[in-house]
């Protein structure tokens, strides 16, 4: 039988998140002790380098989810879900939201500092100038069906892109990671745009240099040949934000998907479809479309209390979507940032009396005040107000999950090249707890019973 021992407090911000030797925690099998370093991180708990366990002991752990176990050492995010923090790179998410754009953002999460005028308009030029796709794809998307879903569509397009651009495909040359990194942030919303426009069945529409990030998004998702279209300054800022907000989220699903395709050495354009794969999934990418529905499903106040007592009700299978986080333990900080965005753009469009935006504030209201909510602290999250905004900006919910995958396309760049970087890193191979049968000898078919 194993146990641990009381592990020391956690260590202040200033010191090393170097490990320190005479820091150990012990680990006791079959009364033999077992040492394992310490290692304290610049923010948040200590951790306990198992690295050597099965060498030492023989066994290993078992942790579903991987829930308790750091699968990389990382500089890019912290997310501190007790106190309903995220940082990418020391910044707090609200000011970033706040004060800075997209772009920015990219440049912060792929360099780690904040970029000085001249290296940000350097930046901005270089995606601006990678936005267009080779003109060969548009074929691509006609193998398609028309009622294809966007994000089946994203995962093969996306997928492609090594067959199209192979000069980049070189992991281990710094220049062609860092063309790849361009091109992908560069060239993911015409790619997402071109999806949209293909399920829709209007034609695609070209980028514009001289529009910003989010402005040229908008435009060729919204734009025909037949009229003028100009870009809303409020729903393009309200864009960016949402872009912003879902850059990098740490260790998720689908950034470690895109860590452990990396670590085979697959080139970065497929180690991004196997993201945009892993974010398709209703759990995890889909939950925005999830709460909208819920909130559809709902649909008038009046009808919250039926729905609020279906969710207290153990055997009703009914969830509440866009509550909780499977991180944040307080309120999502990008959740507060999201229900004012969600008010400008319904502001600046007219919608004074949307049903759902009154559903939405009310179910919130009930959530921090109603001792049920409180006590399993089911704080609403950023989808819960995403769905309500994309919607708003004319977007249908097949195109909710091709958002995100746009916006996180530059945190799982900024993962997958500090991965490729990292001297330390392994191709991923984790254990398993095997309960099926023991060795058994083949019997021939004609003597089975």
């Amino acid at each position: 039988m194993a146990n641990a021992s009381e592990m020391e407090a956690p260590a202040t911000p200033q010191q090393s998140a170097a490990a320190d030797k005479s820091k150990q925690a012990t680990l006791t099998v079959d009364s033999e002790n077992y040492g394992f370093t310490l290692k304290d991180g610049t923010l948040g708990p200590q951790v306990v380098d198992i690295s050597s366990l099965y060498r030492e002991t023989g066994r290993f752990t078992y942790d579903p989810g991987f829930t308790s176990t750091a699968s990389c050492e990382s500089k890019i995010t912290f997310i501190d879900g007790d106190k309903g923090v995220l940082l990418y790179r020391g910044y707090p998410i609200e000011q970033l939201a706040e004060h800075g754009d997209f772009l920015e953002t990219c440049y912060l999460l792929l360099y780690g500092e904040l970029p000085t005028a001249a290296q940000k308009a350097d930046f901005d030029h270089r995606v601006t100038y990678h936005t267009m796709v080779h003109e060969q794809m548009n074929r691509f998307f006609t193998g398609f069906r028309r009622d294809a879903h966007p994000m089946a569509i994203m995962c093969g397009v996306v997928g492609a892109m090594s067959a199209f651009y192979h000069d980049s495909t070189d992991i281990s040359d710094p220049y062609q990671r860092m063309v790849a990194s361009l091109r992908m942030i560069a060239k993911m919303p015409t790619i997402a745009a071109m999806a949209f426009k293909y399920h829709v069945g209007q034609p695609f529409v070209y980028p514009l240099n001289s529009l910003d990030y989010s402005s040229n998004f908008l435009r060729m998702c919204f734009a025909v040949p037949c009229e003028e279209y100009k870009v809303n300054p409020v729903l393009s800022r309200a864009m960016d934000r949402i872009f912003i907000l879902h850059a990098d989220h740490e260790q998720n699903a689908s950034t470690s998907t895109v860590r452990l395709a990396g670590s085979s050495g697959a080139n970065p354009f497929a180690c991004v479809a196997a993201g945009i794969a892993c974010l398709w999934g209703p759990a995890h990418g889909g939950a925005n479309e999830a709460a909208l529905n819920m909130l559809q499903e709902i649909g008038t106040a009046d009808r919250i209390p039926e729905f609020i007592a279906r969710a207290k009700d153990k055997d009703d299978p009914f969830r509440l979507m866009g509550f909780g986080h499977r991180v944040y333990k307080n309120y999502d900080p990008r959740a507060k940032i999201m229900q004012q965005t969600s008010h400008e753009v319904l502001s600046e469009l007219g919608i004074q009396d949307d049903p759902l935006l009154e559903v939405a504030m009310e179910l919130e209201r009930i959530a921090l005040t109603d001792e049920y909510f409180i006590e399993k602290k089911l704080y609403p999250n950023i989808d819960f107000y995403s769905g309500i905004t994309l919607k708003a900006l004319g977007f249908p919910t097949t195109m909710f999950t091709v958002l995100f995958a746009l916006a996180r396309t530059v945190g799982w760049i900024a993962q997958w090249k500090e991965m490729v970087e990292d001297p330390s890193q392994k191709i991923g191979r984790p254990r398993q707890l095997y309960t099926g049968e023991v060795q058994r000898d083949y019997v021939p078919v004609s003597k089975r019973r």
